[in-house]
């Protein structure tokens, strides 16, 4: 019995809010990781019907953020996203270009005859009644922190019979970060705000979003900590009673036109002359390359950016996750 004979299931690993697919149950503790879970039975069940498959899994992978997961357990792909920003891993070249992350091209995908569709948790909204519309199933990867992300890919790796892999790459991760958790011992947490910039507008980046929780691993403090929300739409003069010692700004897309769009916005708003940040200098735009929408392996990187930014020093750790 292959896949596409049983019954159409999802799949969300290691989501924030704890959403199963087909219930609609949302925990109302959000940084509580949920259990896998597939139509309300465990990831043993999604293993099971990997297992039945009489052909090599075939699957696709809809970000970029996705591919290198994948890349790293050692998992061939059939459909890969189309990007002009992120260089995918050569294995994948021959890959079949199913349009980009937020909007891939579904009869490209049905072309492939997917047995899995993979694709981070930030775009579910958008991208589940896409999904559906095939006869594949499917799984969602919490990429909104780094500690989602390793656990996304524990469970993808149990998955897909790729947990040796995954436990190499944690391994990894654990070492790096009880080494990185030292440098901070005994500092001030400076406060932070954080940010994200979109076309024509911005909002407030939370804890809950991957460049908020970045930020937490550094050692900061947002001032906007506490929501639900990944972001929030808030006014200036609420930013301004925060009083954070540190402003970041970042882009969710087109980054050289959001650093201009918050430019002008920082000359022409006087509001902003009163933060003490602006007046002490310590408003800073961080590179698109580190800070995305979704966990990447260059966390180091961007923790290795965030250190001078927020405590004036550089140059303090190396970094080796590789």
């Amino acid at each position: 019995m292959t896949m596409r004979k049983m019954k159409k299931s999802s799949l969300v690993l290691s989501l924030l809010v704890g959403m199963t697919m087909l219930t609609g149950c949302v925990d109302q503790h959000p940084n509580k990781t949920s259990e896998v879970s597939v139509d309300g039975n465990p990831l043993e069940v999604a293993r099971g019907m990997v297992d039945e498959l009489d052909h090599p899994v075939r699957i696709v992978a809809t970000s970029p953020a996705v591919v290198e997961i994948c890349d790293r357990l050692d998992l061939d792909l059939v459909g890969v996203p189309n990007s002009n920003v992120t260089v995918l891993p050569r294995r994948y070249e021959d890959c079949l270009r199913i349009g980009l992350a937020m909007s891939p091209d579904m009869e490209l995908v049905s072309s492939v005859k997917p047995d899995w569709i993979l694709g981070p948790s930030s775009l579910i909204s958008d991208l589940k009644p896409k999904f559906e519309t095939l006869n594949s199933q499917y799984a969602f990867l919490n990429l909104k922190s780094v500690e989602g992300m390793y656990t996304s890919m524990d469970e993808l790796g149990y998955l897909f019979g790729k947990s040796q892999e995954a436990k190499m790459e944690r391994q990894k991760y654990e070492s790096f970060m009880k080494e990185y958790r030292t440098l901070h011992d005994g500092k001030q947490s400076p406060k932070v705000m954080i940010l994200m910039g979109l076309p024509g507008s911005y909002i407030i980046a939370t804890e809950n979003s991957y460049v908020g929780s970045l930020v937490e691993m550094a050692g900061g403090t947002n001032v906007y900590a506490g929501s639900n929300q990944e972001f929030l739409n808030v006014n200036t003069e609420d930013m301004k009673q925060r009083n954070p010692d540190i402003i970041l700004r970042c882009a969710h897309a087109l980054p050289d036109e959001i650093v201009k769009m918050f430019d002008e916005e920082f000359q022409t708003n006087d509001i902003w002359s009163h933060f003490k940040a602006v007046q002490e200098g310590k408003v800073y735009d961080l590179t698109y390359q580190n800070f995305g929408m979704s966990a990447k392996f260059n966390y180091p990187s961007a923790l290795e950016e965030l250190e001078p930014l927020l405590y004036g020093e550089e140059d303090i750790y190396e970094e080796d996750v590789e």
